[in-house]
């Protein structure tokens, strides 16, 4: 079963982040040795319902030691409409790649993620408009970097 951001060995790890959406999955990757976590690209979905194929491309090309996905909560702490989707997921997660997926509160990752791509564009770094697909990996890579920040070395 997913885990809540707690447990396992110590030591350098990559791991991938995940941005879960009802059409698209964001997907980031971090280490653990540089403390720094990238924006890979998004997974296309069909009503939550992943595109394995797409995701397995990036578990095969990155080789991640865990998942961190983001799991949505209301905010008051509640779960949300799409907090138990979430954890089905993850589930479905640890059984294709036999791999562990630690869940981490994705409150304002996404609000984040945009005022980052806002930033970008105003100072000249970003050309183009930011669209609903750009958000995405850059909110997994926010989710990354909050559990590498908060002791990602001892989980």
């Amino acid at each position: 079963m997913p885990e809540d951001a707690a447990g396992g060995a110590a030591g350098p790890r990559l791991a991938l982040g995940l941005d879960f959406g009802m059409r698209r999955i964001g997907v980031a990757a971090g280490h653990t040795l540089t403390g720094s976590a990238q924006p890979l690209g998004v997974v296309p979905a069909d009503a939550g319902e992943p595109d394995w194929r797409v995701l397995e491309r990036f578990v095969r090309e990155w080789q991640p030691a865990l998942i961190v996905l983001g799991i949505p909560y209301n905010m008051d702490g509640t779960d949300g409409p799409l907090t138990e989707r979430v954890r089905g997921f993850g589930r479905e997660l640890e059984e294709r790649f036999r791999l562990r997926v630690l869940l981490i509160d994705e409150r304002l990752s996404s609000r984040e993620a945009e005022d980052r791509l806002r930033a970008m564009r105003m100072s000249g770094e970003r050309k183009r408009r930011v669209r609903h697909e750009d958000v995405d990996p850059i909110a997994a890579c926010v989710l990354l970097e909050q559990w590498l920040r908060d002791g990602a070395d001892q989980r």
